[in-house]
């Protein structure tokens, strides 16, 4: 049996068991005392920051119901292409949307969403139907809705483009994409990994079934790891300083815990639980910085407009004359540390500055005082969530949180997909993966060799590697 192939079977057993100005005066007085200033970045006590990136949700979707936020589910209303008005509405007990169309969210499709920021096209984007503006409430998400009100969410943060997963990846390390659509040739732009490595920064990313870094070749595999390995350098303290962290990819229709469409978000929850158990109860949480993080919205309603900010190059062709481009639509993100600690007997924080993929990395250069890579990353337009973290006070005390158990998911044999994982999939009996975007990508010739290093050969036996 191949690597990968192990790889994905492990994975399919294991998801079915400086920008103040922008901040607005709201906002400030709902995250509570902060610091006068921010200090000296070498002096601000973060020595570890760790960023998971799951798939596809938008925050009115996700976190609409979220107190003290600017979210919208119930009273919604949308025009199909027959011109029939539908209603949002809540769409539990259903958590993986099998026999629905993955909602549409390519470059072209996204601006039909958008329609000039009147954000009512969402049932008129591709293949849509009313799946695309359904949406969860607290009850659905346990874990995530009590981290979301026991720290501090993002109302106002942003995927980087409007466009679909595969650009705004790219963003997410490189400040930039190469790419608007979900293509599978090689990458050559550089990365905050390559930043991170000039400086003497340790760093690592860890993945479950597909590694995303295979984008780059080679190039990066020895600092890459299980994520095996992550749970057992976050329980012995050896966390490297910059951790980036992948899901189960729902690589085959329903096995994932990445929250993609057709897989059931309560694996999802039930991943992201025990990364954050993970972390917070190692001995390096007083030191900390969690963020938890969406690619893009994959699709789903949001009634909050985009605004344009600087363009890193000239690869996205929708932009003003000034420039500038349409960042995506709002994702669920939420940063969990000692830092961002909502007070006991407080409101639960939300931070209302603008944000996208980007923050993260403006976040890390700060931090290790890097170059930045780009000029949205250089840009004012975004802001670094430092610069309203706690520094004076911060709280190492850990919330009463649930914890999830991942459940059965089977696969999702619907027929209706038309997203980058399509529902149509069938399982292979050859040890590939089936055809799609991702699912191409798996089984290209890059991520074939990037498995097939002899690092991964025994490390997959060996998580100290």
């Amino acid at each position: 049996m191949s690597f990968h192939r192990r790889l994905f079977l492990q994975g399919l057993i294991g998801s079915s068991l400086g920008a103040l100005a922008h901040s607005q005066t709201s906002s400030l007085e709902q995250l509570g005392p902060m610091p006068a200033q921010m200090p000296a970045s070498q002096e601000s006590g973060i020595e570890h920051i760790v960023v998971v990136m799951m798939e596809n949700r938008s925050f009115d979707h996700f976190l609409g119901w979220l107190p003290n936020a600017n979210g919208k589910q119930d009273g919604l209303s949308y025009r199909d292409n027959s011109g029939t008005v539908h209603s949002t509405y809540p769409l539990a007990p259903d958590f993986t949307g099998c026999g629905h169309p993955d909602p549409d969210h390519s470059y072209n499709n996204d601006r039909v969403a958008y329609n000039g920021g009147a954000m009512d096209g969402f049932l008129r984007a591709g293949k849509n139907d009313i799946f695309t503006i359904g949406y969860y409430r607290a009850a659905d998400i346990p874990f995530y809705a009590a981290l979301a009100q026991s720290y501090t969410a993002y109302d106002r943060w942003h995927a980087a483009i409007l466009g679909p997963t595969f650009p705004n990846r790219m963003f997410a390390w490189a400040a930039q994409t190469d790419r608007l659509g979900d293509t599978i040739e090689l990458s050559s732009l550089p990365t905050i990994f390559d930043r991170l490595a000039s400086a003497g920064v340790s760093h690592r990313y860890y993945f479950n079934d597909l590694p995303y870094l295979a984008f780059w070749g080679l190039k990066y595999v020895n600092v890459t790891s299980l994520f095996s390995s992550f749970l057992s350098a976050a329980a012995s303290g050896d966390l490297p300083a910059v951790s980036f962290i992948d899901p189960v990819y729902t690589i085959i229709d329903g096995t994932g815990n990445d929250d993609h469409p057709h897989s059931d978000i309560r694996n999802g929850d039930a991943f992201l639980a025990q990364v954050y158990n993970a972390v917070a109860n190692g001995p390096k949480w007083a030191n900390t910085v969690l963020i938890i993080t969406f690619d893009e919205w994959g699709g789903f309603f949001e009634h909050v407009p985009p605004p344009r900010v600087i363009a890193p190059n000239n690869t996205d062709t929708d932009l003003d004359p000034q420039g500038s481009a349409l960042l995506g639509f709002r994702v669920p993100v939420v940063i969990a540390s000692p830092f961002t600690r909502t007070p006991k007997d407080k409101p639960n924080r939300v931070d209302s500055t603008l944000y996208d993929h980007t923050s993260v990395l403006k976040l890390i250069e700060w931090r290790w005082n890097l170059p930045t890579l780009t000029k949205r990353d250089a840009s004012p337009d975004i802001g670094n969530p430092a610069a309203n973290f706690n520094f004076t006070s911060p709280d190492t005390s850990l919330p009463s949180l649930p914890n999830p158990y991942s459940v059965f998911s089977p696969i999702c044999f619907s027929g209706l997909g038309g997203g980058i994982f399509s529902s149509s999939a069938r399982v292979p009996t050859d040890g590939s993966v089936p055809a799609g975007a991702f699912n191409e990508f798996a089984n290209s010739q890059a991520v074939q060799n990037f498995l097939q290093h002899p690092r991964f050969q025994s490390e997959s036996t060996d998580p100290e590697h």
